[in-house]
């Protein structure tokens, strides 16, 4: 692709009409992000054919290799905050070597929290209430998963990169690929086929640790040589200090944000194994869901931000305003007519997933009651995003405290006092409408006050 067709994307994310430019970015990333997810689910799908345990071997693993996952997030929306606002005010080399220098600290940093990781397997497990007969497959799994963490990093933060610059398109098809390429090798690698042996739950690991792999060199290929995004070269010491003091400015809130999701998970995740691990089966299988029925909100959550950085990175806050409350909007429509599909579909899914009827019944009590709140949760989501692409990153991290921690864990452990299983469903919906109305009306107010001071200064 030319400099001239990068020069033309970042147009139209400052000048073109803002509904026809999000559809643009959004849509590859809905469809890669189907993908993507569709093959997770058929990841799962694979391990629950090993039974029971192992399926809930893997539900609990979430929680941790979220924190991973959530730490290459964090920073690659430092990455993609600063990239874009340098693009808005076009200091196109500036934005280069914050790419190179995200990109390092991915590498290192994610590299430092998996050797912590795989030190300390049994307790963190043992502590989110796994039980010992559980823990040899997680083990199994978290090992290798653990080894290819680095593998994971380099392509999280080299598709922000893209997207900063307004490519939305080609980072869905590295995830859909990763994705199909997991789903390929998952069945041969668990159940074993040919010269391969059955490997089991350590097969699905391999299976991801492979796909991700093949990620890291082509993303370093397309960003260092044939985009020219990146520069060609490691960044020298006083580079790396001053590019990685502003992504980490961004990237270590926005990943500490992420991070406390799935730490708020694995609290709840604790007190559904209480019920035992039928439960925890189902809780696993219904997040899974969670991430396919929430896809255009996750869609959004990544074209968005690079839209906001570029035009508050040019000062243009009216199109920030307008392109929030219209994502805003449609998200809640979309989400209520996907809560009405699951609702209707929901026996039929479960069935899917579980063999024994006591994991498929709890299944179905999720997909009835969680996603009425995915629209609210979408809100949270967007403004979270919409924050960090304004530099305002401690924002959204108090956000995600107030969400979490505020809410979320208080009435999901009270539901369950209260009301069992059910109560902890219910409570994780009366959570995002707290904090829909929280997240909604402090974005509009934070963006009234920048706008004030926008229209202030030009008056001057």
């Amino acid at each position: 692709m030319s400099q001239s067709d990068n020069s033309k994307r970042n147009n139209d994310l400052l000048n073109g009409p803002i509904g026809g430019t999000l559809k643009r970015m959004t849509m590859p990333m809905i469809l890669g992000m189907i993908m993507l997810m569709t093959f997770g689910l058929v990841d799962t799908f694979f391990v629950s054919l090993l039974g029971t345990e192992e399926l809930a071997a893997i539900s609990f693993t979430f929680p941790v290799t979220f924190t991973i996952i959530s730490l290459n997030i964090g920073l690659g929306i430092g990455a993609s905050a600063t990239i874009g606002r340098c693009l808005g005010s076009g200091e196109k080399h500036l934005a280069k070597e914050y790419a190179t220098g995200a990109l390092m600290l991915s590498f290192v940093m994610v590299g430092v929290l998996a050797l912590i990781g795989a030190l300390t397997i049994d307790p963190i497990f043992r502590m989110l209430g796994a039980t010992d007969d559980l823990l040899p497959y997680i083990r199994d799994y978290m090992l290798i998963w653990y080894s290819a963490g680095i593998f994971l990093a380099v392509p999280m933060v080299g598709n922000s990169v893209l997207r900063a610059s307004g490519d939305t398109k080609t980072p869905s098809i590295v995830m859909a690929s990763g994705g199909f390429i997991n789903a390929v090798l998952d069945p041969i690698l668990i159940f074993g086929w040919g010269p391969f042996p059955a490997m089991g739950i350590k097969g699905a690991a391999l299976a991801t640790a492979i796909a991700w792999g093949l990620g890291l060199i082509y993303i370093l290929y397309l960003l260092a040589i044939k985009r020219k995004l990146m520069l060609p070269r490691l960044l020298t010491w006083s580079e790396l200090k001053l590019t990685g003091r502003d992504v980490l400015r961004i990237g270590l809130p926005a990943a500490g944000s992420n991070m406390l999701t799935p730490i708020a998970g694995g609290v709840v995740t604790a007190i559904i194994a209480g019920y035992g691990p039928a439960a925890v089966a189902a809780w696993g299988v219904g997040s899974r869901l969670e991430s396919i029925a929430s896809i255009v909100v996750l869609a959004l959550s990544m074209s968005l931000p690079p839209f906001i950085s570029q035009n508050y990175g040019a000062n243009k806050i009216d199109r920030v305003r307008q392109s929030y409350t219209l994502a805003l909007r449609f998200v809640i429509v979309f989400q209520l007519v996907i809560y009405g599909l699951l609702w209707l579909a929901a026996p039929y899914i479960a069935a899917l997933f579980a063999e024994e009827q006591s994991v498929a019944d709890l299944i179905t009590m999720f997909l009835m009651i969680v996603p009425i709140g995915y629209g609210l949760q979408g809100i949270v989501i967007l403004t979270n995003s919409s924050f960090n692409a304004m530099h305002k990153p401690m924002s959204a991290m108090i956000l995600s405290i107030i969400r979490l921690f505020v809410f979320f864990v208080p009435l999901a452990y009270l539901g369950s006092q209260w009301y069992q299983i059910p109560g902890i469903f219910w409570g994780t919906v009366l959570a995002n409408i707290f904090t829909a109305a929280v997240a909604y009306f402090w974005f509009m107010h934070s963006s009234s006050c920048r706008l004030a001071a926008s229209t202030s200064s030009e008056g001057n």
